[in-house]
């Protein structure tokens, strides 16, 4: 069995944003050669998220709202986390859209739905981020 690894970094400029990454993950399995197997695509920060959804602008906004409302920004005085930073509500969103994804490979290509794509989701931004991406298989 062949293993790869390889760590993606981001700087988003904004505090939230959903970066479409699979062209990156994609990539990735090119450079790996693996033909069959399972590719892991995972945040590397407690403040970031990767899934898997449609890269629809009116969903992402959606998201962004949806969010927002379960776990908001302001007050960051409503937080007990918030000793010395501001990033509470950041911690929640991540919980909730998830730290990683799994995906097969299937002769040589991501095993994705119709209109999947994987996304890095970033909710407390403006610094450099990693995601880690492991794919392991024949």
């Amino acid at each position: 069995m062949k293993s790869y690894r390889k760590e993606l970094w981001f700087h988003v400029p904004t505090r939230r944003a959903f970066v479409n990454i699979t062209p990156q993950v994609t990539k990735c399995l090119v450079e790996s050669g693996i033909q069959e197997g399972l590719a892991l695509v995972n945040a590397m920060h407690i403040t970031a998220s990767v899934f898997i959804n449609d890269d629809e602008s009116g969903l992402h906004h959606d998201y962004d709202v949806w969010l927002e409302k379960l776990a908001p920004h302001e007050p960051v005085s409503a937080y007990r986390h918030n000793v010395g930073e501001d990033n509470a509500d950041a911690h929640m969103k991540r919980q909730i859209m998830g730290r990683e994804v799994t995906v097969a490979v299937t002769r040589g290509h991501l095993d994705l739905g119709t209109w999947e794509q994987i996304f890095y989701g970033e909710f407390d931004g403006r610094r450099e981020k990693r995601v880690l991406v492991k794919i392991i298989g024949e």
